[in-house]
């Protein structure tokens, strides 16, 4: 079988540095293109180019392969030749005080109406004063309050006048009017009011009387002619201030000529200044009247209202907004309502509205880790329903659940025009397609990236660009070519596949500044392929405790792994242990008994509950090859036990299915197993073996155990035909495999696997329908049929002359 040995040339693909004519990653030019991800830049252009709903997009793919990076760089590259979305702002709403109107205005306008309006409360403090100290406004208003004044003594003349002719005097005293009769012009005594006579007493009183009811409804008159007056008074203020007020408002709506929310929100202010002008007068109240307000902007806290609050505002040629949200929160995606504590009660008011980060990407992108978007309470549901209403409404969560009964705001919805790209894993993905109805309606376009890139020329020469473009935006030094050669092994070695590149940036990116570091320890310049290879021991000694705990524990025996001589029904799985970003490979034993039964393989991992499913799925398929090879025609009289020796956790995966079929076959053959030989290799009903995952780590582990106890020429690890292409081992097991000191097999079928862990032929079907005696077939049914006699004389009831 010296046949399936691989010779050292298949065991790792150096990269040829011949194909690099640079000496250099200096003499390399910058290279911002995405590489290896034509799927995912094509499905970006699509989801950003069309402009229907629900086309937003979903960047799939793990972490470190560039989907933030080139859904980034494509976005701002776009972006400047895309138009420039509206300026928004928010202002009172004098009709509706907690529901502030949203304006929208023209690229970089919003600041300056903000300006005016600061401005127009500046001067209106000066100019209306001014207007109300006037000659004319101060001779009208004197006019007006002498009319009610003249009003008041006219008839007060007239009722004095009515009284005189009846003989009776108007008299003002501290409680009032009164009246009293009179006598030669003079008021008599209550005496001599008594000597008149009862008919003269009578007409007095009447007289008195009638005068009392006329002086009631001149007095009943005189709020009403205040009134009249007030209101005369405040139309003349209303006049001056208009006059004052509306030059100054003209000068400012110009620039919002096209713009009629603008100006109706401009008309509303006018409006407001002339109906409450008193406000830009000096005031006579006390000091405790003025309080700061909610914004704590003016110490005039009805002013306020004047204030322009802008929520957001673009240069207008800088295109549109590409943002990323590193925290998206519920208010930060939606913005929300501040409130300030103020004697004890919080208050607030339009200018404490904060814009959120839809307010920020409205009418452009809007980049989110969809996973954080998840973890944030309320957060997804918040985002779709802006989404799906095109709008976005701020709201609090205290006040749309009731959990705070302070005075909030309703600001009215802004609408929404945005382009929203989810980032995350693939799985994550799956299960909002599953579960998440919304999902699909919301995020149409699915930016699929590649784990990995074919390992072609074309493609080798744009990893060298790359790497010399992380070099000059990460400020390293330069790498020279045999480095270049060495990274692009390393890639090679991630991808788990020979003839593939990773495309996971972010772990190539960390292995050149850990280069460029061991180069400036070593003094380097450039750097060169041995520091590459220093940072990759780096990396596995920091790594490499508990791995070098498990070696250390079967050289001493703890756990037992042997690594010579043969033993029936024993042999030496592979399985691969994944910590903290470092895989290693660590052998175990696999042992099988058989005894007489009813034909079952005893999983004995997934009886305990150790084993995963797909370990058990492996049991069963070689439980089916063995019953279709050998109890087609026969009974299958035996119960066999299978077991991972020494395994305290959990067992999964069926890559030691075909170890599992080899140490059964050797346990019913009767066959010792060489355990200088270790395995690998999932198994179909057919008895094909078939590919797994892990093989570099899986072969290292069982290298360095027998390089530890040192190598015999005898000693080496089984793997699937399957898996050769992905083979890109260490430089020392490559060497051995020169050395002859250990050997990598391609096995395809267990066949040919079973003849080279026993050294026994395997055997084939004769004319007859049967294996020769001597293989490890033959071996097999021979043993089968023994059991089945042996079953059959069990269940024989005996004869009756022998009770």
């Amino acid at each position: 079988m010296t046949h399936l040995s691989l010779p050292a040339e298949k065991l790792f693909t150096p990269c040829d540095i011949s194909q690099y004519s640079f000496t250099t990653t200096a003499e390399l030019n910058e290279f911002d293109e995405i590489i290896g991800q034509d799927r995912a830049v094509s499905a970006i252009q699509f989801g950003m180019g069309i402009r229907h709903e629900g086309f937003n997009l979903f960047a799939i793919g793990p972490n470190g392969t560039g989907r933030f990076t080139a859904v980034h760089q494509f976005l701002t590259s776009r972006a400047p030749s895309e138009p420039t979305p509206a300026d928004w702002c928010y202002v009172h709403n004098f009709d509706q005080p907690h529901a502030p109107n949203a304006l929208q205005l023209p690229p970089g306008q919003s600041p300056h109406l903000q300006q005016a309006m600061q401005q127009l409360v500046e001067d209106l403090f000066t100019i209306i004063p001014t207007a109300f100290t006037s000659e004319e406004y101060q001779a009208q208003r004197k006019t007006i309050t002498a009319t009610l004044k003249e009003k008041e003594i006219q008839a007060l003349e007239s009722l004095k006048d009515e009284a005189d002719q009846r003989g009776i005097a108007l008299l003002q005293t501290p409680g009032g009017f009164a009246f009293a009769p009179t006598k030669d012009g003079n008021v008599i005594t209550p005496e001599e009011f008594l000597r008149l006579s009862t008919s003269e007493q009578q007409a007095l009183e009447s007289d008195i009387k009638k005068l009392q009811e006329s002086l009631q409804q001149i007095m009943q008159q005189v709020p009403q002619w205040h009134r009249e007056t007030q209101q005369r008074l405040k139309e003349l203020d209303q006049e001056i201030a208009a006059f004052a007020v509306k030059p100054v408002i003209d000068e400012i709506r110009p620039p919002y000529a096209d713009l009629p929310d603008v100006l109706a929100y401009l008309d509303t202010v006018e409006a407001d200044i002339i109906q409450n002008v008193r406000d830009f007068l000096p005031s006579e109240e006390s000091p405790l009247a003025e309080v700061m307000s909610p914004a704590g902007g003016s110490s005039r806290p009805r002013l306020a209202r004047f204030q322009v609050n802008v929520i957001i505002t673009h240069e207008p040629d800088e295109g549109a907004p590409v943002v990323h949200e590193e925290l998206p929160t519920y208010p930060n995606l939606l913005g929300r309502v501040e409130h300030i504590s103020q004697m004890g009660t919080l208050l607030t008011d339009f200018t404490l509205i904060k814009a959120g980060t839809l307010h920020k990407a409205n009418g452009g992108y809007l980049i989110l880790d969809a996973r954080k978007v998840l973890l944030q309470p309320f957060a997804w549901e918040a985002l779709k329903q802006a989404l799906r209403s095109k709008e976005i409404r701020i709201e609090s969560l205290g006040q749309a659940y009731s959990l705070i009964s302070t005075v909030s705001l309703e600001p009215e919805p802004i609408p929404l025009h945005v382009k929203v790209v989810l980032i995350g894993e693939r799985l994550l993905y799956y299960l909002l397609c599953a579960y998440d109805p919304d999902f699909t309606e919301l995020f149409k376009v699915a930016a699929d990236f590649e784990d990995e890139m074919p390992r072609s020329l074309e493609n080798n020469l744009a990893y060298a660009r790359l790497i010399a473009n992380l070099v000059h935006k990460e400020g390293l030094r330069n790498f020279d070519r045999a480095a270049v050669g060495r990274i692009l092994e390393q890639s090679a070695r991630l991808a788990a596949d020979a003839e593939k590149l990773t495309t996971h940036m972010q772990t190539v990116t960390d292995l050149l500044r850990e280069a460029d570091y061991w180069a400036g320890v070593n003094g380097r310049d450039p750097i060169t392929a041995a520091d590459v290879e220093q940072a990759l021991a780096a990396q596995l000694q920091r790594a490499g405790r508990v791995r070098e705990r498990l070696l250390e524990s079967t050289l001493r025996e703890t756990l037992l792994v042997d690594t010579d001589g043969a033993v029936v029904g024993q042999i030496n799985g592979l399985s691969v242990i994944d910590l903290g970003g470092q895989a290693f490979g660590r052998p175990s034993r696999i042992t099988a008994r058989v005894r007489l039964g009813k034909g079952e393989v005893i999983d004995i991992e997934r009886q305990v509950e150790m084993g995963g499913p797909l370990h058990s799925k492996g049991v069963l398929i070689l439980s089916g090859f063995l019953g279709a090879r050998y109890a087609a025609e026969r009974p299958f009289s035996l119960s066999a036990s299978l077991v991972f020796e020494q395994s305290y956790g959990g067992v999964d995966g069926d890559s030691a299915s075909s170890a599992e079929l080899y140490a059964l076959l050797s346990a019913l053959a009767d066959a010792p197993i060489k355990q200088g030989l270790a395995v690998t290799g999932s198994v179909n009903q057919h008895g094909q073996v078939q590919a797994i995952g892990g093989v570099n780590e899986k072969i290292e582990g069982f290298f360095d155990l027998c390089q530890a106890r040192g190598l015999t020429g005898n000693q080496g690890v089984l793997i699937p035909t399957a898996n050769v292409k992905h083979l890109m081992l260490r430089q020392d097991v490559v060497a051995a495999v020169a050395a002859g000191q250990f050997a990598i097999y391609a096995v395809s079928t267990i066949d040919e696997g079973i003849e080279l862990l026993t050294g026994i032929t395997a055997g084939e079907l004769d004319g007859d329908g049967r294996y020769p005696p001597d293989s490890i077939n033959g071996r097999v049914v021979a043993r089968l049929e023994t059991l089945a006699a042996k079953q059959r004389e069990f269940t024989v009831p005996p004869e009756s002359g022998n009770r």
